[in-house]
C-alpha cells in the first residue's frame, strides 16, 4: 500500500476509534474492534490472539495492546514512556520489523490498554520513538514531539516531567475512567443514566492528593452534572452511600433541571458495583463527606 494512502486510512481508523470510545464511555469492546469495516471491507483493529496488529497490506504496525501481567515485559516506567518488549522470534523480521518501520516513517499507532477482559482503553496517536536492541524493546511515546528528541532513552529532567504529565492525562486518567465505568456497568451511581458519553469517573479523594489513587474503590461513576456538583461540594455521598445536597442548593428555586436532576436526588441511595472490592471505600467517603460539611 502506498504510504500516503496508508497514512490517510490510519487517520480514519484512529478517528473512528475515538468516536466509538467516546460513545461507550472511553473504551471499546473486543467484538467491535474485531468487526471493524472500512470502505466495504473488514479490517480488524486488534489481532484475534496477539497483542500486536499488523495488517498484511500495511507497512507499519497499526495497533499494540498493553496488558497488565501479560506474557511480555511491557512496562510504563518513570520516564513516562511505554517500554514495549520485542515480540517473540527474530528481532529483525515480522512484527518487530513493522514496529521498526513505524519508527522510521513516523507513522502513528493506536495503543490499547486492556483493563479487564474484552475491554480496551484507546490511546492514540502514539509513536515509536526509539529502538533498543540491547534491551530488546521499543520506546513508545504519547506525543509526536518525542520523535524529535535526539535520545528518548535518556530524557532530561524537564522532558521526563513532561512525559509523565502526558502519561497521567492521556493514559492513566482514561484507564481509571474505564475501570470505574465498567465496574458501575456504565451508569451514573446517583441517577442511573446509562449513556456512556455522558458519564465520568469522579475521584472520591482527588488525584492531586497523595491518597487519591486511581483505584475503583476511590471512584464513582457520575453523569457530568452530578460530577460537577460533586467536585464543587454541592453534592456528596455519605459513608452509608446516601446522597446529600448542600442546604443552599436544596432551598433554591429554579427550573426542572434543579428540581429533578439535583434536589430529588437528596437522600437517595447510590447504586454500587456488584463486586464488593469495587465499591466506594467508606473511609474515603467519610473523609470527603467531612470536606463537604466544612464547605
Amino acid at each position: 500500500m502506498d504510504s500516503a494512502v496508508e497514512a490517510a486510512l490510519r487517520a480514519r481508523i484512529i478517528q473512528w476509534v475515538h468516536q466509538r470510545a467516546d460513545m461507550n464511555g472511553g473504551f471499546l469492546h473486543r467484538d467491535e474492534l474485531l468487526d471493524f469495516h472500512i470502505d466495504g471491507g473488514k479490517l480488524p483493529v486488534i489481532d484475534y490472539s496477539r497483542g500486536i496488529r499488523n495488517p498484511r497490506t500495511f507497512s507499519s504496525t497499526l495497533s499494540i495492546v498493553s496488558v497488565a501481567d501479560g506474557p511480555y515485559d511491557d512496562a510504563e516506567s518513570d520516564d513516562g514512556l511505554l517500554h514495549y518488549a520485542y515480540r517473540a522470534g527474530d528481532p529483525w523480521t515480522g512484527d518487530n520489523r513493522k514496529l521498526r518501520h513505524a519508527m522510521e516513517t513516523g507513522m502513528p499507532l493506536i495503543l490499547f490498554r486492556k483493563e479487564v477482559p474484552n475491554i480496551y482503553t484507546p490511546v492514540a496517536p502514539v509513536y515509536v520513538v526509539d529502538d533498543e536492541p540491547e534491551n530488546r524493546q521499543f520506546l513508545i511515546a504519547l506525543d509526536e514531539a518525542f520523535k524529535f528528541i535526539p535520545d528518548p532513552g535518556h530524557l532530561t529532567a524537564p522532558q521526563r516531567a513532561h512525559a509523565l504529565r502526558l502519561a497521567k492525562k492521556r493514559l492513566h486518567q482514561p484507564a481509571f475512567r474505564t475501570r470505574v465505568l465498567v465496574a458501575y456497568e456504565t451508569q451514573c451511581a446517583v441517577c442511573n443514566i446509562k449513556h456512556g458519553a455522558l458519564l465520568d469517573a469522579a475521584h472520591i479523594i482527588p488525584d492531586s492528593d497523595e491518597r487519591g489513587l486511581p483505584t475503583v474503590n476511590n471512584g464513582l461513576a457520575l453523569c457530568k452534572i452530578h460530577h460537577a456538583a460533586y467536585d464543587h461540594n454541592m453534592l456528596a455521598v455519605t459513608p452509608d452511600y446516601e446522597v446529600r445536597l448542600a442546604l443552599d442548593l436544596l432551598e433554591e428555586i429554579d427550573g426542572p433541571m434543579l428540581k429533578h436532576g439535583l434536589q430529588e436526588m437528596h437522600g437517595r441511595q447510590i447504586t454500587v458495583p456488584r463486586r464488593r472490592v469495587d465499591r466506594p471505600d467508606r473511609e474515603l467517603l467519610a473523609w470527603r463527606f467531612e470536606t463537604f460539611k466544612r464547605s
